[in-house]
Parts: C-alpha cells; sequence; structure tokens
C-alpha cells in the first residue's frame, strides 16, 4: 500500500487524506486552523496553488485576511493569461469599463494604472494579472498614503484600479484584488489640515470689479475676463458655463440668463442683475460668433496633441491673476502635500453668491434653484437658520437672557448715562441711538 504525501511549506501544510487522493492545505489565521481543498491530486499543481495563498495568510489585515475563504472558492478556477502590460488593451474595448465625461479623466484612468504597473515591478515574480493578490493591493495603497497627496486625490487613484480590475474577472484567479474597503482612506485623516475655499466679501468683489477697469493693470482678453467675473459674480456659475456661455442663452430684453450646466447638465434660469446687464449690453459690441466672450471660449478650450483640455488651466491662470490684484493668494501650502491648496479662486465668488443670498434672507430653495447643486456650499451658509432659538437656548440653560436690539441699545444708554464724561463723538452717538 503506497504513503500518503505531506509537503511542509513555510507557513502551513500541503498534504492528502488517502494516497492518491486530493491535497489540501492546513495553515493558521490568528490562532485559528483553517483547511481548504486545492481540488487536484497533482502534487505539483497543488503546492502552486498553496504558494499563492501565502501572501494572504501572511497578511495583517483582518479585511485582506478573509479573502482567503473567497480565494479558496476560485481555486478551482482557470484565469486566462492576460501580461500587466496588456491590461489597458483589454480594458479600453471593455463594454463595462468607466467612460470619463473627459479625455483628463480618462487619461487619468491610464496613468494611474501605468503607476500601479511601474509599482508592482519590484515583486518579480508579478508579471500577469492573476498574479496580482489582496496583500499587492494593500501594499500599494500604503505607498500612496507616503507620495502627499489628498485623501480624497488617494480614494480617485484606488477607485480608478478597482474599476480596471473589475473588468477583469476571466483574467483573475480571485475576486477583485482591489475591492478592499481598508485600500481607501478616510476624510477625517485630514481634520486637522482641511483647507476650504473662501468665499469674497462684498469689499473684495468691489476691489475685483475697480482693477477690471483699471487701464494700468495689463491681462490677456481683460475686457471678456471682466464680462467673465461679471457672469459669475451675478449668477453663481462655475467657470466653465461662464466663459463658454453663448447669446442664444441670454434674452437682455427679458432679462434673463438660461445655463445649462456643463458639470451636473442642470438646467436653470436666473434673472440678470442690472450689473450684469449692463456689462452684457457692452459686449454686444464685440460679438463675432455665438459665444459672449469668444476669444475666452476659444483659449478655454485648447487641447494637447492627445486631446486633453489644457485650455481651462490657462483661463483659470488669468482669473486668479485678478485675484492677486486685490492682495489675495489664491493657494497655500498644506501640511502633508505636495501641492498648494486653493483658498480663493473663481469658485469663491459661488460660495459669495450663497453667502450673500443668505445675509439677505433668501430662501433656501431659491438659491438651489439658480446654483443648481452644491448643497455642501449653500448648507455652509445656511446654517445660521434656527440659530437665534439655538442661542436662546443656551443662554436658558446657562442662566442667560436673550436681549432684543430694542434692550440692547437701552443698555449701551444706561452705560454711557453712567460715565462721568463722554466725548463728543460718544454724545453724537448716543444723540442718533436715542433719536434726539
Amino acid at each position: 500500500m503506497g504513503k500518503k504525501c505531506k509537503v511542509k511549506l513555510d507557513v502551513g501544510t500541503v498534504y492528502q487524506k488517502e494516497e492518491g487522493g486530493t491535497y489540501y492545505f492546513r495553515y493558521q489565521v490568528q490562532h485559528e486552523r483553517k483547511c481548504v481543498s486545492l481540488k487536484t491530486s497533482n502534487q505539483e499543481e497543488a503546492l502552486e496553488k498553496a504558494r499563492k495563498l501565502l501572501p494572504i495568510i501572511q497578511a495583517t489585515t483582518e479585511e485582506v485576511i478573509s479573502a482567503h475563504v473567497k480565494v479558496a472558492r476560485h481555486l478551482v478556477k482557470q484565469a486566462r493569461p492576460l501580461p500587466l502590460s496588456e491590461i489597458w488593451n483589454v480594458y479600453s474595448k471593455h463594454p463595462q469599463r468607466a467612460i470619463p465625461a473627459t479625455v483628463r479623466e480618462e487619461l487619468a484612468y491610464h496613468s494611474t494604472l501605468d503607476e500601479m504597473i511601474r509599482y508592482f515591478s519590484r515583486y518579480s515574480n508579478v508579471k500577469d494579472v492573476k498574479d496580482v493578490t489582496p496583500a499587492m493591493a494593500e501594499d500599494f495603497a500604503n505607498h500612496l498614503r507616503t507620495m502627499q497627496i489628498s485623501v480624497a486625490t488617494h480614494n480617485r487613484k484606488i477607485v480608478r484600479i478597482r474599476r480596471i480590475f473589475g473588468t477583469l474577472k476571466d483574467y483573475l484567479s480571485i475576486e477583485n484584488p482591489f475591492g478592499s474597503s481598508v485600500l481607501l482612506r478616510k476624510e477625517r485623516e485630514e481634520q486637522g489640515t482641511l483647507v476650504r475655499r473662501i468665499a469674497f466679501t462684498r469689499e473684495q468683489e468691489e476691489a475685483i470689479r475697480r482693477e477690471l477697469d483699471n487701464p494700468h493693470r495689463k491681462l490677456m482678453n481683460k475686457a471678456e475676463i471682466k464680462v467673465v467675473y461679471y457672469i459669475g459674480m451675478y449668477t453663481g456659475q462655475r467657470l466653465k458655463d461662464c466663459a463658454l456661455m453663448q447669446w442664444r442663452n441670454i434674452d437682455l430684453e427679458q432679462k434673463r440668463i438660461w445655463v445649462k450646466q456643463f458639470k451636473t447638465g442642470k438646467e436653470v434660469l436666473i434673472p440678470i442683475a442690472e450689473p450684469l446687464q449692463a456689462v452684457l449690453r457692452e459686449a454686444r459690441k464685440w460679438q463675432t460668433d455665438s459665444y459672449v466672450c469668444p476669444k475666452v471660449a476659444a483659449r478655454y478650450q485648447i487641447v494637447d496633441e492627445r486631446g486633453k483640455e489644457i485650455g481651462d488651466s490657462l483661463v483659470n491662470i488669468d482669473v486668479l491673476r485678478v485675484i492677486k490684484w486685490i492682495g489675495l493668494e489664491p493657494s497655500v501650502a498644506t501640511p502633508g502635500r505636495k501641492r498648494k491648496a486653493t483658498v480663493y479662486g473663481f469658485h469663491s465668488l459661488r460660495h459669495s453668491f450663497a453667502s450673500f443670498c443668505a445675509e439677505a434672507g433668501v430662501p433656501k430653495a431659491v438659491v438651489v434653484s439658480i446654483l443648481g447643486a452644491d448643497s455642501s456650499i449653500i448648507d455652509r451658509f445656511y446654517t445660521h437658520v434656527g440659530e437665534d432659538a439655538q442661542r436662546a437656548a443656551i443662554e436658558a440653560i446657562s442662566g442667560g437672557t436673550s436681549t432684543t436690539p430694542e434692550q440692547r441699545i437701552k443698555q449701551v444708554l444706561e452705560y454711557v448715562g453712567s460715565l462721568a464724561t463722554v466725548s463728543s463723538e460718544v454724545s453724537h452717538i448716543v444723540s442718533l441711538l436715542s433719536g434726539k
């Protein structure tokens, strides 16, 4: 009678329960013994399958460790070969591939994949898609964490690769190795360094208008940039919507602008404010084609030899130059990131629009109907709703009392009246407050 075969590996043992029978792989995970069938009676094939399990068994993350069950279930699956260098050729033709709205984002998919392939070149045994394991995916995610990029950028890279591998099921011997949620970073990681876009004050917007009319300030297509700024100030729309505004969407007689937003596809109808009306009537004089700002529109739509949009960055540079004219620095250094974060930009006008509407008591639903989306922007400036009631509640539980404006004026007058001497300026203010 023959002898049952048993082979010890660095981690675990490959063995047969009976001579000539199926091989099994026995190992321990967090002090728990596990055993999976290798679905073969061939020793060499069994050892190869067991060795593929080793990176997962040796991983430290619980969520990655749990993947061993899924791997075991798919051991019988014969994955088709696909070299890492051929992933893009297969993915780019797959019917379930992502369809980015811009060439820039499609190129970002390709460059992120190339970044992953370059990183995996350090593994001498990784040449094919089926060689990529969850442990390797976690290793790549940890590598991204060292690159001084934002949480959002990190997560976009992981999601892109996850989507790519999601179309390669025929070439994988396991489930998507980038499917684990532990590969993504949490927003709270940047709580201490989060930089937000800042809204312009009314004084800052007025300063921008003055500088745009200042003949000593030089700027490419300055007259058109002024129009773009005015559209942004008085409609709250994004830079692309303003730069590519067409005359067919403007009714100067009825004083209305119709916008179908490029980012969301949402349609909004906005009344034209008087300052914007005057600027648009002036712009009519240079009308050469369908665009309100033809030179800016042509510049905005410039693409490079790959078809990537680069004109938006060129126009944005022009816009930021105006902001620098009024003494503001558009970007600031942020700890943990290579690139500076933008705090003042054209998008600040969108924040300002929401801010001014909130100050004026415009209902939130009306602002949503104009801005079209960005509820986070709107919510930021509408948090004051109910604050008076909240303040009264806090004062009530702390023993304080809520006073009306008239009561506060009375308190000021009583205090000034108690002073031995007051200046003529204070006496004048008192007479105004008391109505004398």
